[in-house]
């Protein structure tokens, strides 16, 4: 698609300094950037950059634009502008409705005449496909499930029995939606599993990464809310609950029955105990280990910086003797008393 610099200014509620008329298909970085690119411009290290950028626009803030000779679109949020104007110029590509002639649809499901079932994917009794959702190749939607309209599983998706998928969420390879949880009763030297009975709910506008597992709840849900975005390579444990609008990065893992808050952010690698409560507006740096309920809103963190080895190993022999160095300063501080 393209689009004149002015009709992405109307679209997108910003202003145009330079030439209205030039010609807009693609977005690009700044440095690779041709004369039918559009590029977007935040971070002041990157001045050299954008001076000798080719692109036939720049999406920069009006402080910004006065250090910018060529044509720019203005606005409050060039890194959310850009954005929008990546997703028009960039928009998923359409799909033909109905079924691949090697999907496996079962006479029991309901599958809206707009939706599309990809090669070898498999629809079992009970599911319901609303309208326009694409299920791509190899997917598989347990008994009872709901996906929900325009929602997109890309491929080798699992959403299992009864599990329920809002509207426009996207779902990359590998995500698997309500596996068994990790629940097993210790009987003598063995472990017994327990059923895990509940399901996954997961609301509207979420977006699951590759290879990230939601399980099950044993027996009440497992709830993400609107608007989550998760990242790949994730593991969110049976009945926990993540509010709406926040946002979790690669390889971090959240043990069951933990509430997550809205709006927080938890950086990669971070590790959230479990049966613990997280309130709203709190970011967990990446790397961190929470380990107890957080009831006020801020930045947190809980990791070591990595050291050369053998100043880490004597600092590590230290750990060892914190205990009789506390016992051994109260003695020290009473006796000062």
């Amino acid at each position: 698609m393209t689009f004149t610099l002015a009709d992405l200014a109307q679209r997108f509620q910003g202003m145009v300094r330079g030439n209205p008329d030039v010609k807009i298909e693609r977005v690009a970085a700044l440095d690779v950037a041709g004369p039918r690119d559009i590029s977007y411009f935040t971070d002041r290290k990157y001045l050299a950059m954008l001076a000798g950028t080719m692109a036939g626009a720049v999406i920069l803030t009006e402080a910004d634009a006065s250090g910018f000779s060529g044509s720019a679109l203005i606005v409050d949020n060039p890194h959310l502008c850009f954005a929008r104007v990546a997703a028009l110029l960039h928009a998923a590509p359409a799909f033909r409705p109905g079924a691949h002639a090697t999907a496996v649809v079962d006479s029991g499901a309901r599958v809206a005449v707009t939706a599309y079932i990809g090669p070898h994917a498999v629809i079992e009794s009970g599911v319901t496909i609303a309208d326009g959702a694409y299920i791509g190749p190899g997917c598989v939607v347990g008994a009872n499930a709901v996906v929900g309209a325009h929602s997109r599983l890309m491929a080798q998706v699992f959403v299992g029995e009864r599990c329920v998928i809002g509207e426009n969420c996207l779902f990359q390879p590998g995500v698997v939606i309500g596996a068994d949880g990790f629940g097993y009763a210790r009987d003598g030297e063995r472990w017994e599993k327990v059923p895990q009975l509940g399901r996954v709910v997961i609301g509207n506008e979420v977006e699951v990464g590759a290879n990230t597992t939601i399980d099950r709840g044993s027996l009440n849900d497992t709830v993400i809310g609107d608007g989550v975005k998760l990242d790949n390579l994730i593991q969110i444990a049976h009945n926990v609950r993540i509010g709406e609008n926040t946002a979790i990065a690669a390889c971090a893992g959240i043990a069951g029955s933990t509430t997550v808050g809205k709006r927080c952010t938890i950086g990669g690698q971070a590790g959230i105990m479990g049966h613990i409560e997280i309130t709203d507006d709190v970011h967990v740096t990446a790397c961190s280990f929470v380990s107890g309920s957080i009831t006020k809103p801020g930045v947190y963190s809980a990791s070591l910086r990595a050291e050369p080895a053998e100043k880490w190993r004597r600092n590590a022999a230290r750990l060892h003797h914190l205990d009789e160095m506390a016992r051994r300063l109260r003695e020290l501080e009473a006796k000062l008393k």
